[in-house]
């Protein structure tokens, strides 16, 4: 394949309207790659297969998020990293925030990452959970504030994940909540998602609340190890009573 059929796929691959065909214009961009031996940046090969390289593979990886396919946004993720790690000159500004935040600050200064938004918001995501602010992720996943659709896939990955370590919480911390604060709790919309969510985790919904079967086996095997204490507090009592009396 040659370089200008190459540019074509990525040009059909850059309208909206071809997300169903992008798969197979995919397949075959990346045979093309191989045919000009750029699938796997080496030192031989140019900057402008480099460039087509990378333009196919970020594609690639953009349109595995809008399939929610994690595991090929992993695929193409990883097939990215030997580009990016390739001299700032050759590739272009291409940088994965995780990765190489640092060495964006580095080269393109620090004005710069402040003034993206698209950099920004990962990072304002990121202080939000150091800090434990769940509420601040949460308003920062509304939809008017998500930069770009891209970044929406990840953010209801993050919510769900947030949720469960809430749930994971709530569970050891009470023996059951009300529905009306565990939908604000756990980010749900409403009570009949709380019901849902309830149900898939193995509580128990009734009379307007939440109960943790976990948390009352817990709290009835703690009791009886008290009754069963208690037990043996009294009879140790009466024997010493016993013994005293002997004594006397």
């Amino acid at each position: 394949m040659a370089e200008h059929e190459l540019k074509q796929i990525i040009s059909q691959l850059e309208k909206p309207h071809n997300l169903h065909q992008a798969p197979k214009l995919l397949s075959k961009a990346k045979l093309g790659l191989l045919h000009l031996r750029a699938l796997v940046p080496s030192p031989n090969t140019s900057p402008q297969h480099i460039l087509l390289a990378t333009s196919v593979l970020e594609h690639g990886a953009l349109l595995s998020i809008r399939l929610k396919d994690t595991e090929a946004f992993t695929r193409y993720y990883q097939q990215l990293q030997p580009f990016y790690s390739l001299p700032h000159e050759r590739v272009g500004d291409y940088a994965g925030f995780h990765t190489v935040l640092e060495g964006l600050e580095m080269s393109s200064g620090k004005e710069y990452i402040e003034k993206d938004e698209l950099i920004q918001y990962p990072v304002r995501l990121e202080q939000a959970l150091m800090e434990g602010s769940y509420d601040k992720v949460w308003g920062e996943t509304k939809g008017e504030r998500v930069p770009s659709e891209e970044f929406a896939v990840f953010s209801e990955v993050l919510i769900n994940t947030i949720r469960s370590e809430i749930a994971s919480c709530s569970e050891r911390a009470y023996p059951s909540l009300q529905i009306s604060n565990a939908k604000n709790l756990l980010f749900l919309d409403s009570e009949g998602a709380v019901i849902q969510f309830a149900q898939a985790r193995g509580w128990v919904a009734k009379d307007g609340r939440i109960y943790f079967p976990q948390q009352e086996a817990e709290m009835l095997a703690a009791g009886k190890d008290v009754m069963s204490s208690s037990n043996t507090v009294i009879e140790n009592t009466l024997g010493y009573a016993r013994k005293l009396e002997t004594i006397v």
